[in-house]
Parts: C-alpha cells; structure tokens; sequence
C-alpha cells in the first residue's frame, strides 16, 4: 500500500458523525495497520483517516493538513499519533494548525531502539498475536523501521493549546516509559494513560479494546467541553463520569 493513500472509516449509515480523527502512522507502517482501531471508532461513529509514515513520505503532512482544513470532515478534529508519527502530530498543533481540536499521541518515541530479529521486534511492538501475525504477512509493512533514527521535530509541548491524550505501555521497550513521562511532565493539559503490560504500538496492542475505549472517552469529554477562550490558555475537558468508592 502507499504511503501516500489514505485508509478510511466512517460512521454506521443512519448515524450523525461525532468527529474526525486523523491518524498519522509510524515507522515501517502504512494506514492500512489502523484498520482495526478505525473500523472500532467508526462503529462510535468517528470518521477516521489514517494516513502513512512521516518519516518516508513528507506528504502525509500535507495530506493531514489538508484533511484538517476539509470542511467536509465534521469537528471536533483530532491528531492522532502513534511512534513517530506522533512527533509529528504534536509539531502540527504546536504549529497551531487551523482545526486541530485535539491531540492522541501514542508510544512517542524518545531515543532508539536496537534492532533484532523479526520475532523481537515484532514483540517490542505488540503483544497481540492477531496483530504480529498482520505485520509479519503485510508486504507494504517495513520491517526493521523501528530502529531507524530519522531526524524528529522538537516536542514542543508548551506550545500545544489543545487537550492532548497521551497513551504509553507501561512494557514499552522501543521507547521507555520513564522517558515518555519526562516528556509530559509539567504540562497541564497533558492527559496520561499508562497500559499495564503495555507494549510500543498501544492502538494495536494486546489491550488494543481498552486503548480504543480511552480514546473514545476522551473525545466524549471534547465535544462536551467548551471552546478556549484564549489562545494563551490549555483547553480544559469536563468530567462526564466518576467513579466512587
């Protein structure tokens, strides 16, 4: 599959659209690889548009840009990340995109990774048997990718004034959770959710369903939440639901 298509998945016919997410893909990765997170989020009635890797096609960006910028996409629009690709969302809404409403970052990545066998790498990536099966017989997939150390934008994330949801396995060797937290630390509006046994491809992990739950709460809660009101300030998203013990 190219990197440049665009794998798409939209709402149940008879359903209103809730949003759009626009998910741009890590190393050795295709959109394709986001089927099952999209085809999940679509029965949410969530448009998804997952497009390809960054880092071997400079295009996606303009291809997100684009999508961001589609009127015909209904809000609220959010940038989904995952490896690399998150650097790469995070650049576009530090760059205060015009309809970027919110952020998903996903395994980001915060050094490099050694590269092994297929079998390792297909292990730091995801504990999901269905998934490493899908990797190991995908032909547009790179394998070793994931040990590639292009040159990232910055994660600039003072610059973001959207809600951002970070999501990191707490097994995550590709990159350390201990360094992923560094990273998000001190921000606001930062919201962290670490996955118990959690491996580096969270959207395509063994707990791929708690992940796509996380996601879908936390878009619930944007489209609840009231416009900024100033550049200046984070958005803040309202609590729909609490837990009492």
């Amino acid at each position: 599959m190219p990197s440049s298509s665009v794998s798409s998945w939209d709402e149940p016919e008879g359903l209103a659209a809730r949003g759009t997410l626009i998910v741009l893909a890590g190393r050795g990765e295709h959109g394709g690889v986001y089927e099952r997170f999209g085809r999940r989020l679509g029965f949410d009635a969530y448009r998804v548009r997952a497009l390809g890797d960054p880092t071997a096609d400079p295009s996606v960006l303009e291809q997100a840009a684009k999508l961001l910028a589609d009127e015909s996409l209904p809000g609220p629009k959010v940038l989904v990340g995952s490896d690399t690709g998150a650097r790469y969302a995070l650049q576009l809404a530090a760059e205060q995109t015009a309809g970027v409403d919110a952020l998903i970052l996903a395994g980001l990545p915060t050094g490099a990774w050694t590269a092994g066998s297929w079998e390792d790498e297909a292990a730091a990536r995801t504990a999901c048997p269905t998934h490493q099966g899908r990797l190991t017989n995908d032909p547009a997939f790179r394998r070793g990718a994931i040990a590639e150390t292009p040159e990232l934008p910055e994660p600039r994330l003072d610059l973001v004034r959207v809600p951002v949801l970070a999501l990191h396995g707490e097994d995550d060797t590709v990159s350390p959770l201990d360094r992923a937290l560094s990273v998000y630390d001190r921000h606001p509006g930062v919201h962290t959710v670490v996955f118990h046994g959690g491996r580096h491809d969270v959207l395509n992990d063994a707990l791929h369903r708690t992940a796509a739950a996380t996601v879908v709460l936390f878009l619930e809660r944007l489209r609840l939440a009231p416009e900024a009101s100033a550049t200046s300030e984070v958005r803040e998203l309202p609590l729909i639901a609490e837990v009492l013990t």
